[in-house]
């Protein structure tokens, strides 16, 4: 599971930020009403256009493996048709760096990037989403590629001693300062946007966590602090998906929130939230430490930290107000699995799922993603 993967260090991590009281953060959140989406897209194409104009977004996860999967997809078109989701979020790019359909794009073609579609006709499936009134998100895992990296090892991140660098789970990462990184995962974004996608998400846009410049060497020739080399990638990448009539957006720690730092990923609420137009936190709360927020077990208690997570959002969004930057309306994502390796867990049935949903409504957030590496959906 990917978020499942990453649990233990945002406990460490959580623990950090509570002892460094980095909870007194500034400001209020006041986000802008639901966008109208504008571009290649028309309007029959955009969330929810059936169930009143201009809603919210409400979306879950789909793997490549189940969009590519007939029946799997058609009972998750059918669970949407049953409830108030009205948006999907599809792999184009997936964490092994694979895509998901057959490109024709040259420098993905030379990798053999494509070479295992999941997805037989990319473009069919978004029209039938469209037909439904379904919002779609084309999901882009950007420096979390270990394809590429042992395709091109020149472009991983690189130990002192000159050999390749491998997180925890034995996976090199891309160097995220490697310009030929950014152009090439732009580019599988503006052909995934051309396909019929409504707004390209980029997730894994971070370094790796727990890195040093004493663990390794980094291709840093601007002298850029991590923060920088990220906000400059979106800053890219953004009108050009824009060209293309679609949204941007990126996925971040949940604790990016509250964090006073870039915890060393190079993720910075101010620097990624001006850079696109939805950001989303992933405030699962089986994620955090014990003790953050003041709650103690927070896989039990979702509902506190949610809220508590998306008041410290809200704060930083408004305070990018008062700076006049214009900041990226708030689309956290939110847990709907049951993390059996935290002791103590809860199951996360559809009262658990509601109780994440109350939260935001309570902070006045409206819009949401639910994670199911297993595309399972306690919703109806």
């Amino acid at each position: 599971m990917r978020r499942a993967s990453t649990a233990r260090r945002w406990m460490r991590y959580g623990t950090a930020v509570l002892l460094c009281g980095v909870l007194a953060l500034t400001g209020l959140f006041t986000p802008d009403q639901a966008p109208t989406y504008v571009g290649a897209k028309t309007a029959s194409t955009m969330a929810g256009s059936t169930k009143g104009a201009r809603q919210p977004i409400r979306g879950i996860y789909v793997s490549g493996w189940v969009a590519g999967n007939s029946t799997k997809m058609n009972q998750l078109r059918q669970l949407i048709r049953e409830t108030d989701l009205n948006a999907v979020v599809i792999d184009v790019k997936n964490d092994f760096g694979r895509l998901t359909y057959r490109s024709s794009n040259a420098a993905v073609q030379q990798t053999g990037a494509d070479q295992s579609p999941t997805i037989a006709n990319m473009k069919q499936l978004l029209q039938k989403l469209h037909q439904d009134h379904v919002y779609t998100i084309g999901r882009v895992v950007v420096f979390k590629d270990p394809y590429l990296a042992k395709r091109k090892p020149q472009l991983a991140i690189r130990r002192q001693d000159g050999g390749v660098w491998k997180d925890s789970h034995g996976r090199p990462w891309i160097d995220p300062y490697h310009q030929e990184v950014w152009n090439y995962n732009i580019n599988i974004a503006v052909e995934a946007a051309k396909l019929g996608f409504d707004e390209i998400q980029f997730d894994y846009v971070r370094f790796p966590e727990g890195i040093t410049t004493k663990q390794v060497k980094l291709a840093n020739a601007n002298g850029w602090s991590r923060a920088e080399a990220i906000r400059r990638f979106l800053h890219q990448a953004r009108p050009a998906i824009h060209r293309q009539g679609a949204k941007v957006s990126a996925d971040v720690f949940g604790l990016v929130t509250s964090a006073t730092d870039d915890m060393g990923i190079g993720q910075r609420w101010r620097a990624i939230g001006q850079e696109v137009d939805y950001i989303s936190p992933m405030i699962y709360p089986s994620h955090y430490g014990n003790g953050i927020y003041g709650v103690r077990d927070p896989d039990m208690h979702p509902y506190a930290i949610v809220s508590r997570a998306m008041a410290d959002a809200k704060k930083r969004n408004q305070a990018m107000v008062e700076s006049g930057i214009k900041p990226a309306q708030l689309r956290p994502w939110l847990q709907s699995f049951t993390a059996t390796w935290v002791h103590p867990h809860m199951v996360y049935d559809k009262q658990a799922v509601k109780e994440q949903i109350k939260a935001l409504h309570d902070q006045g957030v409206h819009d949401f993603l639910l994670w199911s590496a297993a595309c399972k959906y306690n919703y109806r």
